[in-house]
């Protein structure tokens, strides 16, 4: 049963002159934290004067997610990241969030979203699609994230996930179709989109940061440092940080869902370990071997998926950021 609601919190700075408009989420999923710890640095540099702001505007969101944040889970009623829109007739949590966020991130020109991850591993920044007119995911400010992405101070970016999480859901209902299965949200397309998918369809462009693994102190440090340079990049202070000398690119192509609950990976996988063309991945209850089809790295394993959801994402080496 969902508790009385809180009261949704956001803070804004303005400095003097115009400029751009930046908002930063920490805590969308309740326990990545790293976000939350890194805008309170920020805001007490801001509050104290020790760090000022020459023009633009910032807004930070602590804590997105208050119910999942307070049970130290991801989600709440469910994952906020996922059919992030407005709602008139919430029924969930996340409805009543997402009716307090859409409109709050439509109001900013910049989305900077701070994630962290289970397990070991480098941080990485998700970008969102090249600039195209396609049905899916219409965008035209791919220069300016490419831009934002490079000054974070990490050295790996990952795109091409709502393109690969489409083709997951249009597999997913010829299966369902097949055997007779009524459709779920799940089977909706617009289920991928979360708050930088969301920021993009109202005109701004987003991305999100993971900035390593949960209870890692450094990863702190990570999130702190990408608004830092967020801010100064954007021109709202300091000045602006050279972009990384290299940023390895990753594109995801595929999403292998669970079939049965004793599927199983034969080795624990970690996000962006590699993989050669062939190499045994897991194993079906059924005994089938499911294998690497190309060189490249397992993302987003989740040994505890259930059944018809993701078990695991395999990327293939972009030259995107060349």
């Amino acid at each position: 049963m969902t508790p009385p609601l809180a009261p949704f919190k956001s803070l804004q700075y303005a400095g003097r002159a115009p400029g751009p408009r930046l908002i930063v989420l920490g805590a969308v999923h309740g326990n990545e934290t790293c976000g939350t710890r890194a805008i309170e640095r920020v805001v007490a540099e801001l509050d104290s004067g020790a760090l000022a702001l020459a023009a633009g505007s910032v807004t930070f969101v602590p804590v997105t997610n208050a119910l999942a944040y307070a049970h130290g889970c991801r989600a709440g009623d469910r994952n906020l990241n996922r059919a992030l829109q407005p709602t008139d007739a919430p029924r969930e949590f996340e409805d009543h969030v997402a009716n307090w966020l859409c409109p709050l991130l439509a109001a900013h020109e910049v989305l900077l979203d701070l994630h962290s991850f289970h397990g070991g591993g480098q941080p990485f920044v998700m970008v969102g699609p090249r600039d195209n007119t396609g049905p899916l995911e219409p965008f035209a400010q791919a220069a300016r994230e490419e831009a934002l992405a490079r000054r974070l101070g990490v050295g790996r970016a990952v795109d091409g996930w709502l393109d690969t999480y489409a083709a997951g859901v249009a597999r997913r209902r010829r299966d369902a179709e097949a055997e007779g299965r009524a459709e779920a949200l799940e089977m909706d397309p617009r289920y991928g989109v979360g708050t930088t998918e969301y920021m993009r369809s109202v005109g701004g462009c987003a991305l999100t940061l993971e900035c390593g693994a949960h209870d890692d102190p450094a990863s702190i440090e990570v999130a702190y440092g990408a608004i830092r340079n967020s801010l100064a990049h954007l021109g709202l202070n300091g000045d602006a940080p050279p972009p990384a000398r290299r940023l390895e690119t990753l594109s995801l192509v595929s999403v292998v869902d669970k079939q049965d609950a004793a599927d199983a990976f034969v080795r624990d996988w970690q996000s962006f370990d590699t993989l050669r063309q062939g190499e045994t991945i897991g194993r079906r209850a059924s005994g089938e071997l499911l294998a690497a089809s190309h060189d490249g790295w397992i993302v987003f394993p989740f040994a505890a998926a259930q059944p018809r959801q993701e078990w695991f994402y395999l990327a293939r080496a972009s030259r995107r950021f060349d």
